[in-house]
């Protein structure tokens, strides 16, 4: 609904009717536009849900990027793995693979949609030992009434505590969100660049040598990458990994409008009850990973391929390399045909279309090239009721099904139906999903100028069903998942693309209850799974989050802060190992992963618009060793974290 001043005697909507000239912003603006101080609101993609930018303290120490049970290989920016499982195949159709800085990306569906009454920013900026930094501005403005852009973006560097493990990030998006003063026609659109760099050192030689005080100082331990004729900051070995993307929604809606007027009639709205709307969807994306040795050395592929490289200097003439960039170009255009049925204020909709889409993958490796055109047709449609009240019912499900190509016959199904309780108490959800899914396309070709692996694969099938439950009101949430998987697609513990086709099965749950007494909070999460049978997978069975503080106002609620100590752990396990050649954990099951607690201390506080933390990271690693995250890949020293996020609303 849209707000438009007029005159009492206008017989017709006129856009320059009543507009005033704000010359704070310097724009045209409505009164009802500039009464207010700020009033930021966001959707996602294809869902009316209205959220709020979060200006909690509770949580704010914590690391964005680990949440809630990933774990990265000991640097900002490292590679990162999710602890509680989550498969990897998220789609059914094409992919290419790589899903290790997936954390770090912005994606379609992950990006934020912006109402704003007046300009708003934020800045945000993270400070660690050993150059840690995480920048970060975002900023977003409304045109008009009906139409916001937005811009986010994002840089992460971090030379880390151990040798040649330099990160940095580049993310960004630009994203905008019109709907027409009639709401008839919407549009979504966004452009989005993600870029990941890795100075890869393949791990520390020896875990004892954490130990020894001689080595005191971690960048003096020697780690398997290293090589001082190349350089003593930067590995001669490199992961990249770069995506683009261009995403244009938009949808024109028929219906009955309904204009109302407020008091005085100096100001009425469109309010569009929708009966039938065509969407339309284009997405363009293009994604490239790199590996790169500038300087091998044969012992470092040994197993993968045989070849005597030059002696590792990098000042000798001829010198050889390693190198494999795989890239996909792919283009999808989507038609869907929407109907609206149900009360306004609650509306169901049900969608049927179809999209068609081509894909291009290439591998190089610097004496040739290869390259896969696949074109597919499938089938979409969706039936959606969100819980926009208080005891509202929602239920949401949506089917896709590839009919022709490589990929014919693969399908995503997804279920979910829940309740929405009065009272703030809270939500009911359960819910299903079953897909079935090719191997993406680096699991089937891996390419340099000295090796070439391929693999065939069975399609892969994975089924989950869920249910969880959450109250505000009284601090908790509890939820059940659980996932049957056959065909299972992995990394073996040779390091090879492998499968593992008996059908197996991994149960998980996960709790979270907030204790309350006075100002102090004790905050406790914790999650349990189990996997049946001999399956190669590498999961904790238990893992565990806890954190007690103290919270406060004062002065008049000028000054609020949170202030304590945090826990985390997991049960020992056999912990995936990383691959810096593939770029991906792989499966093994001869190191056993027994770690400490993870301990922290900080201190968050907020005053207005601008809040801050300190905190004390790894405090644990101040009586024993550092924690190894993965085997060869220990996490950091004990270190000092600082951060702060200033909104601005002009």
């Amino acid at each position: 609904m849209f707000w438009v001043a007029t005159q009492a005697q206008s017989n017709g909507f006129n856009p320059n009717n009543g507009v005033k000239k704000d010359t704070s912003m310097a724009k045209s603006n409505t009164n009802s536009w500039k009464s207010y101080t700020s009033n930021t609101t966001y959707k996602k993609i294809n869902s009316e849900q209205v959220n709020s930018p979060d200006t909690s303290l509770h949580l704010y120490h914590r690391r964005p990027f680990s949440q809630p049970y990933n774990m990265d290989c000991g640097n900002l920016g490292s590679p990162t793995q999710s602890l509680l499982f989550v498969p990897l195949s998220s789609s059914n159709g094409p992919s290419l693979g790589y899903h290790v800085y997936d954390a770090y990306r912005f994606l379609p569906d992950s990006i934020n949609y912006y109402n704003t009454i007046r300009p708003y920013s934020v800045f945000t900026y993270n400070l660690g030992s050993k150059l840690e930094q995480l920048a970060e501005i975002i900023h977003t403005q409304n045109v008009k009434p009906n139409w916001n852009f937005a811009f986010d973006y994002r840089k992460i560097n971090s030379d880390g505590f151990y040798k040649i493990q330099r990160t940095n990030h580049d993310n960004v998006y630009l994203s905008t969100h019109y709907k027409s003063l009639n709401q008839h026609y919407e549009l979504y659109g966004a452009i989005i660049y993600n870029k990941q760099q890795q100075d890869e050192n393949g791990g520390i030689d020896s875990a004892g040598q954490l130990d020894d005080p001689n080595y005191y100082d971690r960048r003096t331990i020697d780690t398997k990458f290293q090589n001082p004729y190349y350089s003593i900051v930067r590995s001669s070995v490199t992961n990249m990994q770069r995506d683009a993307t261009i995403f244009l929604q938009h949808a024109y809606s028929w219906g009955r409008t309904d204009t109302t007027y407020n008091a005085d009639s100096t100001q009425y709205a469109f309010h569009l009850v929708p009966k039938f709307s065509i969407t339309h969807t284009l997405q363009y994306s293009s994604e490239r990973h790199e590996f790169k040795d500038v300087v091998p050395d044969s012992l470092r592929y040994t197993g993968l391929f045989e070849h005597g490289f030059a002696n590792g200097n990098i000042y000798t003439s001829g010198q050889d390399s390693v190198f494999s960039q795989q890239n996909w170009n792919w283009i999808d255009n989507k038609i869907m045909l929407n109907g609206f049925i149900g009360k306004a204020a609650q509306p169901s909709s049900f969608s049927a279309g179809m999209g068609t889409r081509y894909d291009e993958f290439r591998t190089a490796w610097g004496t040739g090239t290869v390259q896969n055109n696949i074109f597919s047709n499938y089938l979409s449609a969706q039936i959606k009721k969100e819980a926009l009240q208080a005891g509202a019912w929602l239920y949401h499900a949506d089917a896709q099904l590839f009919m022709n190509g490589e990929y014919a016959g693969n399908f995503k199904i997804n279920g979910t139906i829940g309740k929405t309780l009065k009272g703030n108490l809270g939500a009911l959800l359960v819910g299903f999903q079953q897909s079935l899914n090719n191997a993406p396309y680096s699991y089937t070709l891996f390419q340099t100028q000295y090796d070439t692996i391929t693999k065939s694969f069975n399609k892969e099938s994975i089924t989950s069903a869920y249910a969880e439950m959450n109250s505000p009101k009284y601090r908790f949430s509890i939820g059940a998942k659980t996932f049957v998987i056959a065909n299972y697609i992995y990394l073996n513990d040779i390091h090879r693309p492998d499968q593992y086709s008996p059908a197996f099965n991994i149960s998980e749950v996960y709790l979270r209850k907030n204790f309350k007494m006075g100002s102090i909070y004790l905050d406790n999460e914790m999650a349990y799974q189990q996997v049946s049978g001999d399956a190669p997978v590498n999961i904790p069975a238990f893992m565990g989050k806890h954190q007690l503080s103290f919270e406060k106002a004062l002065f008049k609620g000028a000054l609020k802060f949170a202030t304590g100590i945090e826990v985390r752990y997991q049960t020992s396990y056999y912990a995936s190992g990383y691959d810096p050649f593939f770029n991906r954990f792989y499966y093994q099951h001869s190191v056993y992963s027994t770690n400490p607690f993870q301990s922290s201390a900080f201190f968050n506080f907020r005053i207005k618009r601008f809040k801050a933390y300190i905190m004390g990271d790894q405090l644990q690693q101040l009586i024993y060793r550092n924690n190894m995250n993965y085997p060869n890949y220990p996490a950091q020293n004990a270190m000092i974290r600082f951060g702060f996020s200033w909104i601005m609303v002009n």
